[in-house]
């Protein structure tokens, strides 16, 4: 009888993936890699602060009032306009905004600033943590999003180009991107 059990028990745990988190069987991403496939290149132009297109600047101070700007970039990517727009913030603290062009109008999309990896929240650590292919990122990204999620972007060592890996967060619930953020 016994055995009988301990069998069983086993069967169970093959079916369910033998997972440590159940929610994440159902989910679909037990075991899913951190690292992203590279995203397609963009065309980036510098742009002075001071040749900002009147509305990227009235988009920029209309979220954040107190932004200084310092430079920004234009790119181009996939069909996509935006602008990456980086200053700081009265206290003295960094902050980028990017900013997509949709029909000659622009919208602020997200807000970054970068962070410590050890300030995320520890869910988050743990979903990045959790994925076969995972590493300590050696920079990251808090990227607020106009629907309150929140991104955080995770720089591979030794790769500064593009985020390597990332992670959503909201409602109290971090999950591991499998696709990459458009902007």
């Amino acid at each position: 009888m016994v055995r009988r059990m301990v069998v069983a028990a086993a069967a169970l745990g093959v079916l369910a993936g033998c997972s440590e988190d159940p929610a994440a069987d159902a989910r679909g991403d037990a075991g899913a890699n951190a690292v992203l496939p590279a995203g397609p290149a963009a065309r980036i132009d510098k742009i002075a602060a001071a040749d900002l297109p009147d509305a990227v600047r009235a988009a920029v101070l209309t979220r954040i009032p107190d932004m200084t700007i310092v430079e920004a970039e234009r790119k181009e990517r996939d069909g996509m306009v935006f602008y990456d727009v980086e200053g700081t913030r009265a206290d003295g603290s960094e902050i980028e905004l990017d900013i997509l062009e949709e029909g000659g109008q622009y919208r602020v999309v997200e807000v970054q600033r970068d962070i410590e990896w050890t300030a995320a929240p520890a869910e988050v650590i743990a979903a990045a943590g959790a994925a076969p292919d995972s590493f300590t990122p050696e920079r990251v990204i808090e990227s607020t999003q106009n629907d309150g999620t929140v991104v955080f972007e995770l720089f591979a060592p030794g790769k500064p180009d593009e985020p390597a890996a990332e992670v959503n967060w909201k409602d109290g619930r971090a999950e591991l991107r499998r696709e990459r953020n458009v902007y």
